[in-house]
């Protein structure tokens, strides 16, 4: 008897001892994911009739972020999103056209850390998949700036059937971790990019450390290519037309308080023609890449399922967080020109569900994605930097929480730190890094008050912006006029105040200025004949 106490006695102390061992309050998986060239109110839960029901579970259990931001385009987006900085501090000013200067170097620089660098302090296992587009140069490449493992496309866009190169002179495209990959038959690159992700993240298992996980789709971004099968569920849904489909997509923005009962739907753009005026064929083509560009917004919200079960079937689900937001705004960009080559110019005139096809769906697919707003990818405008926001985080975010704060896509850095315990790093690697801009999102996930963003700047080829509170100062370029809206009253940017406000003009030109400066932020005439310069 004396004996069974005794081992009893021990068995308590060593559980205790095991207990004391174990972490209060273990490291959350972290999940980024990215859709590419995708507009505001393209998935349910932010209007759409695109059916997404894995997005809206997250909305539905977790906070949608109505006035988000990203940086207009893709490598820029890329670059806040990673390092927490404004693109042009990181080196990717302008895209990855590399130039002799310190903003617009095309790559990341060495003043910057990665996301996947940092958490290397915190004993995370990193992992990306899919769309890179921060310099193909193989000392640029991902598991040089911080990733464990990385399967993807390296480049801006490619067939998402295969490799298809689409520029002149285009070389490496796909990579599985530092190795060329040759996409087989039935490849798909939504369903690639997430079957490697699992597969990151299935390995993991074996290790007492938690993840950080960046997937970044390409879908939806052109070529439109998706499976017969998700084509099929909108072939004709989209035969209402441009303008009803808009109506009906701010109807349901406004009934899901998205956006304030003040926000007028902005008109149809001065590019896109009355539906009306289309023939039969028009309207046919139209409503098939349409039906295309749904299905890969279908696709990759399925994939986000898998992704999701997949963390449940390891008892992941309740200790990882995940967010969602797009890198710009839908995409006017059509296929032309000389930085396409001539079969790739030609498969642009096929049918959009043909796999050998490579179209884009232009200013009438994006003015509808980007509903309420004007403009598009590339602009200061909502249309081009607004993007639907999801985070999920079970026990902390309250579901079917809304927040109409300002926020930028800096601060996504800045969050993961915060999550991970992990403090931003003042020197790596022997290199001075740079503070750090964006702004912990962790309150506000807590539901306590976040004091955000002092003002937020824009700028990408001369398209110029600020916010600040409800005002928000833009210009397009050439053109270099300031217009002033206030962003309160009129979220969709139909009344320039900046005459009757010309103080108010003043003091947001002054703050651009003074950040553009910081930022190392070139006048793009100037760029523009920096490179004339350099092509002599």
């Amino acid at each position: 008897m004396q004996i069974k106490r005794l081992l009893n006695l021990s068995l308590l102390l060593a559980t205790g001892l095991l207990l004391s061992w174990a972490p209060a309050n273990p490291k959350p998986n972290i999940i980024i994911i990215m859709a590419d060239d995708m507009g505001y109110s393209d998935i349910g839960c932010f209007g759409s009739e695109i059916k997404t029901p894995n997005l809206d579970a997250l909305a539905k259990d977790g906070l949608r972020m109505t006035q988000f931001y990203n940086a207009s385009r893709c490598c820029p987006s890329r670059a806040a999103l990673l390092t927490g900085l404004y693109p042009h501090q990181a080196g990717v000013g302008h895209m990855v056209n590399e130039r002799e200067h310190p903003s617009y170097r095309g790559m990341l620089n060495k003043n910057c850390v990665t996301i996947a660098e940092a958490l290397k302090a915190g004993v995370y296992s990193t992992f990306m998949a899919g769309k890179w587009h921060l310099n193909a140069r193989p000392e640029q490449w991902p598991r040089k700036r911080g990733f464990d493992r990385y399967f993807g496309l390296l480049d801006g866009a490619n067939s998402h059937f295969g490799n298809r190169p689409y520029r002149p002179n285009q070389k490496l495209t796909y990579l599985l971790d530092d190795t060329e990959y040759t996409p087989g038959p039935n490849f798909y690159s939504s369903d690639a990019y997430t079957h490697y992700a699992i597969q990151f993240i299935q390995e993991n298992k074996t290790k007492s450390q938690p993840f950080f996980l960046y997937l970044a789709y390409t879908a939806p971004h052109w070529p439109l290519h998706a499976l017969p099968a998700d084509i099929a569920k909108y072939k004709g849904k989209y035969l209402k037309g441009w303008d009803k489909l808009r109506e009906e997509r701010y109807q349901r923005l406004l009934s899901m308080g998205i956006i304030d009962k003040s926000t007028k739907l902005s008109p149809r753009d001065e590019e896109v023609p009355a539906w009306e005026t289309l023939s039969a064929a028009g309207k046919k083509a139209w409503d098939e890449k349409m039906a295309v560009y749904a299905a890969m917004v279908d696709r990759m919200d399925q994939n986000i399922g898998k992704l999701r079960q997949t963390l449940t079937q390891i008892g992941a689900d309740k200790n990882t967080i995940i967010m969602f937001l797009s890198d710009n705004g839908g995409s006017h960009e059509d296929i032309g020109g000389t930085s396409f080559t001539p079969e790739i110019r030609a498969a642009n005139n096929k049918p959009a569900s043909d796999p050998t096809s490579f179209t884009a769906y232009e200013y009438e697919g994006a003015n509808l994605s980007n509903t309420p707003f004007r403009k598009y990818k590339h602009l200061e405008h909502e249309g081009g930097i607004a993007t639907p926001f999801i985070a999920y985080y079970p026990g902390v975010i309250k579901g079917g929480s809304l927040n109409h704060q300002p926020a930028h896509i800096t601060d996504l850095m800045a969050t993961c730190l915060e999550l991970a315990g992990v403090k931003y790093p003042e020197t790596y690697q022997g290199n001075v890094i740079k503070p750090l801009e964006g702004i912990s999102l962790m309150p506000l996930f807590k539901g306590q008050q976040w004091a955000g963003h002092k003002a937020i700047y824009f700028e990408h080829e001369g398209n110029r912006a600020v916010r600040q509170g409800d005002w928000k100062l833009l210009s397009s370029y050439p053109e270099n006029k300031w217009e002033l809206y206030n962003l309160k009253t009129d979220r969709t940017e139909l009344h320039d105040l900046s005459q009757s406000q010309p103080e108010k003009v003043k003091a947001l030109a002054s703050l651009y200025d003074a950040w553009a400066s910081r930022a190392g932020v070139v006048p793009f005439a100037q760029l523009v004949q920096m490179d004339k310069e350099k092509k002599k």
